[in-house]
C-alpha cells in the first residue's frame, strides 16, 4: 500500500494511495482517488502539494483551538508557494456539527465568492473535518478539500474515506455525504499539543482496526500500550500508519458501504452514537463512547457464543492500559430503551432491524442483525454501571 518515500527537511513522509475504482477504472473514479500523506513535520510542506493541483486560492477553514498554531501553519506554507488564502475558523466541540454552522460556513463561501477551483483545507479533529467536508461537497455542488487533521481520531479514522456530515437531535451524522477529499495530510508532530484526554480519546478507533482487521496489529498494541499511551514518536508514527493503511483499504474496496465490507468500520459505533446523542453531545468524546461501544459489542458478541470470555479480557485490558473507559456513570440513570430507539434510527438499521458488527475472534467480525433485544439491553447495561 505505501507507494513511496520522500525526504526533506530530513523528514521521512509515508504516502498511503487510496484507488477508488468501483471494479471499473473511469475518469470519475481516478479523479477521486488521493493520497494520505503521514509524517512527523509536514505540515509546513502542505502548499507544495496543492499547489501540485494547479490550486491559485484557498480557503483555511480550522477549529478556533488550532487557528493560531496549526491554522497559521498551514496557511503560511500556502502562501509561500504564492496560493492566495483565507481563514475561517469555527467553535471547537461536536456541537459544531449542525446545521446552524453549516449555513454560516455557506455563507462565508459566498461572500468570498469562491469557486469550484477554490480548494478548500478543513484543519483540525473530525469536528472540523466532518462539517467543513459536508460544506465542500454541497457548495457549488462540489468543492475539492484537503483534510488536515491534527487530532488522532482525525488521522486515523475520519479523516480518511469521505464520510462528512452533520447532526440532528434526532441522532449523529444523520445528514451528509460521500466526498472524498483530494489528499489527506496527517502531521504526527500536532498530536503532541493534545490534551491527554483527547489524545486517548483517539485510541480507541486504533484498537477497533486491530479487533476488526488485524490479529498482529492488536498484538502490536497490547505489547506497546505503555509507549503509545507516552506518545512516543516511533510508536505513533506505526500507529497512525498501520491505521491509516487498514482504513483505506476498506474504503478503496467499499467506497459507498454497498457491498458490507466498510460497515466492519462501524465496530463499537451503534452503541456509540446511542451512548453520545443520549447523554448529549460533548459529554462523552466520541472515541471515549466509541470504547464503551465496543465493550458493549464484545460482551453481546460472547453472549452469542461468537466467542469466549478470553477475547472479551484482552480487549477490555488493552482499553485500560490506553486508558479508555469501559464503565461509565455517565449512563447510569438514562432508560437503556432510550438506547434502543436511538439506535433504530442509526443508519445501520435495515427494514427496522438493528444490525451490528460484532467480533467472532480477534482481527475478523460479522455483521449480525435479529438479535433478542434483551441482550442488547443486557450488554448496554455492563458499560453503565460502575459495579
Amino acid at each position: 500500500m505505501i507507494s513511496n518515500e520522500w525526504r526533506r527537511h530530513n523528514v521521512k513522509r509515508h504516502e498511503i494511495p487510496v484507488r477508488l475504482d468501483e471494479g471499473i477504472a473511469t475518469p470519475s473514479s481516478a479523479a477521486r482517488s488521493y493520497k494520505i500523506h503521514v509524517g512527523n513535520e509536514i505540515l509546513q510542506d502542505i502548499g507544495d502539494l496543492v499547489q501540485n493541483e494547479n490550486v491559485q486560492r484557498a480557503v483555511v477553514v480550522s477549529d478556533q483551538s488550532v487557528n493560531e498554531s496549526h491554522g497559521r501553519t498551514v496557511t503560511q506554507s500556502l502562501q509561500a508557494v504564492s496560493i492566495t488564502v483565507d481563514r475561517l475558523s469555527i467553535p471547537p466541540g461536536e456541537t459544531s456539527k449542525s446545521l446552524v454552522e453549516s449555513e454560516r460556513l455557506w455563507n462565508e463561501f459566498a461572500r468570498l465568492q469562491i469557486d469550484r477551483k477554490t480548494a478548500i483545507l478543513a484543519v483540525g479533529g473530525g469536528v472540523v473535518g466532518d462539517l467543513t467536508g459536508f460544506v465542500a461537497a454541497t457548495f457549488s455542488r462540489g468543492l475539492q478539500i484537503w483534510q488536515v487533521p491534527t487530532t488522532l481520531v482525525a488521522q486515523v479514522d475520519s479523516a480518511i474515506g469521505g464520510k462528512t456530515g452533520v447532526n440532528l437531535p434526532a441522532g449523529k451524522n444523520l445528514v451528509g455525504a460521500f466526498w472524498q477529499p483530494r489528499g489527506v495530510v496527517a502531521d504526527i508532530s500536532t498530536l503532541k499539543s493534545l490534551p491527554d484526554r483527547e489524545y486517548i480519546s483517539g485510541l480507541a478507533e486504533v484498537v477497533k482496526y486491530g479487533m476488526i482487521l488485524d490479529a498482529d496489529f492488536f498484538q502490536w498494541l497490547e505489547d506497546r500500550a505503555i509507549s503509545i499511551r507516552e506518545r512516543e514518536k516511533e510508536s505513533l508514527n506505526h500507529l497512525v500508519h498501520r491505521s491509516a493503511e487498514l482504513k483505506a483499504s476498506v474504503v478503496e474496496r467499499d467506497e459507498r458501504e454497498i457491498t458490507g465490507l466498510r460497515a466492519c468500520l462501524n465496530y463499537g459505533h451503534t452503541f456509540a452514537h446511542a451512548f453520545e446523542t443520549t447523554a448529549g453531545y460533548g459529554t462523552l468524546l466520541h472515541g471515549e463512547a466509541v470504547s464503551l461501544g465496543m465493550m458493549a459489542a464484545v460482551r453481546l458478541a460472547c453472549s452469542l457464543d461468537l466467542l469466549d470470555q478470553t477475547v472479551v479480557e484482552r480487549q477490555q485490558k488493552l482499553l485500560e492500559t490506553l486508558g479508555l473507559p469501559v464503565v461509565t456513570p455517565v449512563l447510569n440513570d438514562i432508560d437503556p430503551d432510550d438506547f434502543l430507539k436511538i439506535m433504530a434510527r442509526d443508519k445501520k438499521t435495515v427494514g427496522g432491524n438493528l444490525r451490528f458488527v460484532l467480533p467472532d475472534k480477534i482481527g475478523h467480525v460479522e455483521i449480525i442483525d435479529r438479535i433478542d433485544q434483551m441482550l442488547v439491553t443486557s450488554a448496554i447495561k455492563t458499560v453503565c454501571l460502575t459495579t
